[in-house]
């Protein structure tokens, strides 16, 4: 979807917090939107911090800048509410490549099985599993389940194969990945790390296995914030999405924070789909209350309940 056309005398963050008090509006933002959405918004988070906002808020309107999932969660837990996503082509590089026909299949080849899905997943997929998680909370899922069960782990194998490190639990998982968290380079990141010794590297669980060896840190997108503004240390290497680093800037001014680079030259540590959302669209979803997201009632009640099961453990 292409910018629309706006006035370009108005001035979009006013007019946005004009329509949000006249519509009775919330924005929420994930930390990988671009600087300017984050800025508006009135909560930003990762997915699990999202979807307690969703859960809480009193709005009649959710502005969701994130991509479809997130804004599908927040719909599946407030469907009087309306949802609207600024571009409804924000998708995600997992949940697409997890298609329910395959999931469904997956699934059936292990009767008995627990399914915990990674929130990172559509509506079909999260209605077909037993509980959801995030990066946040899918250690203390993980743990959960009693000793002994089968566990089915999708989409995000990285994710999958590094919280069965961490509980010990043998985990059969979905071969999937995050196209932003693959691209990293452990060749260029060892080069980084020559340039800059002092430096630590603070890593997100999606990324694959040789830059987790690298790592000095790994957690969620709110936990290598945390990090970054808590620790000691000076020179940090991010490797997650870029825009965490707006936020991280923000909460340690005086630290050097350089983004792990990818193996090309492109802007491959920038999501795709995230990046589609723009200030524009943002005001004339709010504008217009288009797009909204729907589902089928069966679908969203089938799919409430794994992630209110997330979230009374969480």
């Amino acid at each position: 979807m292409e910018n629309p056309v706006v006035d370009p005398s108005l001035d979009l963050e006013q007019e946005i917090r004009r329509l949000k008090r006249e519509k009775n509006a919330v924005i929420l933002a994930h930390y990988y939107q671009e600087s300017e959405l984050q800025d508006i918004a009135d909560l930003i988070g990762d997915s699990l911090q999202l979807a307690q906002a969703a859960k809480r808020t009193n709005a009649d309107v959710i502005l969701f800048c994130g991509v479809h999932f997130m804004a599908e969660t927040a719909k599946i837990l407030n469907p009087t509410k309306t949802v609207v996503l600024p571009d409804l082509d924000a998708g995600c590089s997992l949940a697409d490549r997890c298609p329910i026909d395959r999931f469904v299949k997956w699934q059936a080849r292990y009767p008995g099985a627990v399914t915990i899905s990674y929130i990172n997943c559509s509506a079909d997929v999260k209605a077909a599993s037993d509980v959801i998680c995030t990066s946040s909370n899918a250690e203390k899922i993980v743990r959960s389940v009693p000793e002994g069960k089968t566990i089915l782990f999708a989409p995000d194998k990285n994710l999958g194969r590094y919280v069965a490190k961490k509980t010990g639990r043998d985990m059969i998982l979905w071969q999937g990945s995050c196209i932003v968290h693959e691209t990293f380079s452990h060749r260029k990141l060892l080069e980084i790390r020559r340039e800059h010794p002092n430096a630590k590297l603070i890593a997100h669980p999606e990324c694959e296995q040789p830059i987790l060896d690298l790592a000095d840190f790994i957690g969620s997108t709110s936990a290598l914030l945390k990090y970054a503004t808590e620790t000691d240390h000076q020179e940090l290497i991010v490797a997650t999405e870029s825009g965490i680093l707006h936020q991280m800037q923000k909460a340690a001014p005086h630290k050097t924070l350089i983004p792990a680079p990818p193996e090309s030259s492109c802007a491959c540590n920038e999501c795709p789909y995230m990046r589609l959302n723009t200030l524009e669209k943002a005001y004339v979803a709010l504008r217009d209350l288009q797009p909204r997201i729907e589902m089928p009632e069966h679908l969203r009640t089938r799919a409430l309940k794994p992630i209110e099961r997330m979230l009374e453990l969480s």
